[in-house]
């Protein structure tokens, strides 16, 4: 058996949660060890920009945020479970990195 570690990145958790109970569905479907999904912390992109460009008026600022979420999910799985978790249906929002060890 091998272990696959697989990290989910993505701006909406939503999606990330529906990925993970996919994968959740598989390794119980066919009866393998599976550690997470382990939240992972998140990262918060801020960025300030004045609101007028040309420098007149007052020093007022927009502030703008996008936050980006991960989770990791351990699965000890043979290649028909890893073959069955690569055929997960993942939005386009999703960013999917899996290692096997």
């Amino acid at each position: 058996m091998s272990k696959a570690r697989i990290k989910l990145i993505g701006k909406n958790p939503k999606e990330l949660d529906d990925v993970c109970h996919q994968i959740e569905e598989i390794a119980k479907t066919t009866g393998v060890d599976l550690a997470g999904p382990i939240y992972m912390p998140t990262r918060r992109l801020k960025i300030s920009t004045r609101r007028t460009p040309c420098g007149d008026g007052s020093d007022t600022y927009e502030h703008w945020e996008m936050r980006i979420h991960k989770r990791m999910i351990d699965v000890a799985g043979d290649e028909r479970t890893l073959r069955q978790i690569m055929r997960v249906k993942v939005p386009d929002t999703v960013h999917v990195k899996i290692s096997i060890e």
